[in-house]
This record gives C-alpha cells, sequence and structure tokens, in this order.
C-alpha cells in the first residue's frame, strides 16, 4: 500500500489541459465529496462550503475571472472552496450539538470546549479576520482532495490565480456569508497536455526533512 500511494503521487501534477470529453463517472465524484466532508478543521469548526460547478456555460464565464486560465473550462468538475467571512456564537452552538449527538454526550457537558472556542475565534484577536484564517483551513480540505482525488485516478490542478470578488460575485457569495478561497479544477489530462510528462522538481528529504529525537 505504501508503494501505491507514492506511485499515485508521483502520477499526479497540476494538470493544465483537461479532455472536456472525459467526465468523472457520479460515484467517483460521490467519494470525492465525501473526502471533502471528512477533511479535519481547527476546533472542527468546518468553516467552508464546497461548490461543486458543473454547469458548462457557468464554467466558461469564469475563465476571464481566472486569468484566462482554460482549466476551468475544460475540466470535468470545478471545485471552489469558499470560506466564511465571519463566525458567531450560533455557528458555535452548532457544532456543538452535532458534537453531542454523533459522540452521544449532553450539550452541558461541552460547556468548556464550547466556551473555549467562543474566546479564541468569537471573542479572541482571530475573530477580527476569519476569513483569513478559515483561508488556512481551506489548504487542509484542498490538500485532502487533491491527494483522494490522485487515489482514484482523477487529475486535478490547486489554483490560486483567480480573482476572488468575481467569482463571489458570479455565484453570489456575499449574501451567503462566503467568499472564494481557492479553486481545484477536476478532471482527466489531455494526452496533448505536455506538461504530464514533465519531471517533478522537488528538493531532497536532507534539505526539507529533520529529524529531532
Amino acid at each position: 500500500m505504501n508503494d501505491v500511494l507514492l506511485e499515485k503521487l508521483h502520477w499526479r501534477y497540476a494538470t493544465k489541459q483537461f479532455d472536456p470529453d472525459k467526465k468523472i463517472p457520479a460515484e467517483d465524484w460521490s467519494t470525492l465529496e465525501e473526502a471533502l466532508i471528512l477533511t479535519p478543521s481547527s476546533y472542527g469548526m468546518q468553516p467552508w462550503k464546497f461548490f461543486v460547478i458543473t454547469n458548462q456555460e457557468l464554467k466558461e464565464s469564469l475563465v476571464p475571472a481566472s486569468y484566462k486560465q482554460v482549466q476551468v473550462a475544460e475540466c470535468s468538475h470545478l471545485l471552489v472552496i469558499a470560506v466564511k467571512t465571519a463566525l458567531k456564537t450560533e455557528d458555535v452552538d452548532k457544532l456543538i450539538e452535532a458534537t453531542a449527538k454523533a459522540q452521544e454526550k449532553t450539550v452541558e457537558s461541552l460547556d468548556f470546549y464550547k466556551n473555549l472556542i467562543i474566546r479564541d475565534i468569537i471573542e479572541g484577536p482571530r475573530s477580527k479576520d476569519i476569513a483569513g484564517w478559515a483561508k488556512l483551513q481551506s489548504y487542509i480540505a484542498l490538500g485532502n482532495f487533491m491527494t483522494c482525488a490522485a487515489m482514484i485516478g482523477v487529475d486535478a490542478c490547486p489554483m490560486e490565480g483567480f480573482v476572488p470578488s468575481m467569482y463571489d460575485e458570479a455565484l453570489g457569495l456575499a449574501e451567503k456569508g462566503y467568499t472564494t478561497a481557492v479553486l481545484c479544477p477536476a478532471g482527466y489530462r489531455s494526452g496533448e497536455d505536455k506538461y504530464s510528462a514533465s519531471k517533478k522538481v522537488r528538493y531532497s528529504s536532507g534539505d526539507l526533512i529533520e529529524h529531532i529525537s
């Protein structure tokens, strides 16, 4: 299994050209959505929403908002990871209630945890930039998504090159309390994508890993 994992990670790359005629099967996409849901987040707050765009007209309309990168139009599914711009005590209550139900505990038994969250991200210094805090969380979801996609043979391309305000307007995110954090077109690589054969450029383990024992 270790060899399979590394093989898949070597196989994946930031796909520059998708085959627009190849679509991700519903079963595989359902698996990837479940993987997104299972992504860990700080305090378990899940300060995001995943917008999945398959409407071809909408995807094509977003090319200008993506600095003319055509991956957003050619891909099978365009994943837009959006994050909350603000958090309220009600958001913490929702988490606490869900936790109590899932773990068969009383809401009251989680008061310490609830107050800890409130003191930090509702009333503390980090409350001043919830979107910034949440965007850091969104990259956990992005990494999880890309790895899981590679494991089932789906190509992906993480993208920061876009205009968030244009995506927010196109998807009506402001009125929903969200803003676009990162994109990830997904699908299957085109046989004409020259980058699929490019060697990965990674520093050695000696440069990047230091063991402290």
